[in-house]
């Protein structure tokens, strides 16, 4: 698949990162020679140096041929250019803008978004969205990930086991039957940075990442039984006057059950905006790292700390310096995977992946399969389907061993007439059936095929 990115920055780079796992010929389109070299050193992609909003620089990276376009400028008027040109003039089929203003946002305008009007396929708000992921971690203590699924009535939660487990030396099979852990599904394990589909024989150990399909009316109840539950979150301290920042904030305002916020931004300009934007959050403009400035945000009392700089060293530093501080739990977003792996688990960080939640919004595009949603997990070593089976489909009649799924990709649960069923190999498919699916990184033409 050939694909055009227009832009090269945070968001750009971490979609970037993830697309070029893939088959795809990669085209980046920037007039940042510098951010361009740098992605040329990282990955294989085509650089082309011009301004993405002009038809002469997109038609000399090739859009008459090219199969989707991601405009992912941080400029939304740019985006919405982009598109514009692409159906205009190079007629690409798919589309996609990313928009983080409220006002283009507002469902008043929601008629804009078609060919008549603003030939845009689909509208993604990266930012919006890594501050969404981060108010679910907040509404769960405990939990490092919640993905509502299936209208919200089953969640996909993410725990990060400690040195002490309720269940060590337990096998699975009896774990999901235990009091407070009844109707679990066990979606993968990642252990040692490597994801794996555990059999019902299988144990814990101590620092597992463990995905887990569960009743969203049963979060609380899960986490409190694998001894990860924490005190509710009542006082904030944010890194970063991003736009992430202030959408958390403006949206932490609303919530009474939050006392205190407080934001620490050393760019003077913004935090002055900021200041004036917001109304309940304290603006503090000064250097994140000093005592003096870790003081005045009152960082020893806060139950939670937020970094969300667009630099990940100074992410993952103000971590642990929160956490050295007293700081019960630590959220640090990272824009390059790789860092994922150096501060797993460390003084209790959870780390949210720009591109695991940016690249879950594109999914559902970019896959052959017909996919009703599908998300990125496990460190971006493996994805989530959510298909809605028809009498068309060519897996419909089949049994669960007779799909020849590879060895690490499963149907994890089928939802049939309301009713959650975890299939075993003799479970035959039928019309109407919805899958949840574990898809292997490295399997995902196989199950487009095998899914079709």
């Amino acid at each position: 698949m050939k694909i055009i990115v227009c832009g090269s920055g945070a968001v750009a780079k971490s979609v970037i990162s993830y697309l070029v796992k893939g088959a795809n010929d990669i085209i980046v389109v920037d007039d940042n020679q510098r951010r361009l070299d740098e992605l040329s050193k990282e990955f294989d992609i085509l650089p082309i140096t011009g301004t993405p909003s002009h038809p002469d620089v997109l038609e000399h990276a090739g859009a008459k041929d090219t199969d989707i376009i991601l405009a992912l400028t941080s400029s939304d008027e740019m985006n919405m250019i982009i598109c514009q040109l692409a159906y205009s003039l190079f007629d690409i089929r798919k589309k996609i803008a990313a928009v983080n203003s409220e006002t283009f946002l507002d469902p008043l305008w929601g008629m804009l978004y078609n060919d008549n009007h603003l030939p845009i396929d689909l509208l993604i708000s990266p930012d919006i969205d890594i501050a969404e992921h981060i108010l679910k971690i907040l509404q769960y203590p405990g939990a490092t990930g919640v993905l509502p699924i299936w209208q919200g009535k089953y969640s996909i939660i993410t725990l990060n086991l400690g040195a002490e487990i309720p269940f060590s030396d337990m096998p699975l099979g009896q774990i999901i039957k235990q009091p407070g852990a009844s109707s679990l599904g066990v979606v993968n394990i990642v252990r040692d940075n490597v994801s794996f589909l555990p059999d019902m024989y299988e144990t814990l150990h101590p620092a597992d990442q463990i995905n887990l399909l569960v009743k969203t009316e049963e979060i609380y109840s899960v986490i409190s039984a694998f001894g990860l539950e924490k005190p509710t979150n009542e006082r904030i301290v944010l890194f970063g006057g991003t736009p992430i920042a202030q959408y958390l904030c403006q949206r932490l305002e609303a919530d009474d059950s939050i006392t205190s916020t407080r934001l620490i931004e050393a760019d003077i300009d913004k935090a002055k905006v900021l200041a004036r934007r917001l109304n309940r959050t304290v603006v503090i403009n000064g250097e994140m790292m000093s005592d003096v400035i870790l003081s005045e945000a009152e960082i020893a009392k806060a139950d939670t700390a937020i970094a969300v700089t667009d630099n990940d060293k100074d992410n993952l530093l103000a971590s642990l310096l929160a956490s050295h501080d007293g700081v019960g739990s630590t959220i640090a977003v990272i824009n390059t995977p790789s860092y994922n792996n150096l501060m797993f688990n460390i003084s209790d960080n959870t780390l949210v992946e720009r591109s695991a939640i940016t690249i879950s919004r594109l999914l559902k595009e970019i896959r052959r399969s017909n996919i009703e949603n599908a998300y990125s997990i496990a460190r971006s070593q493996g994805e989530i389907w959510d298909i809605a089976l028809n009498e068309n489909n060519c897996c419909v009649g089949k049994k669960n061993g007779e799909l020849g799924l590879s060895k690490n990709s499963r149907i994890i649960a089928v939802l049939r007439g309301g009713e959650i069923i975890y299939p075993d190999m003799n479970t035959k498919l039928e019309a109407g059936d919805r899958l949840l699916i574990y898809v292997d990184s490295a399997a995902i033409k196989k199950a487009e095929e095998i899914f079709c």
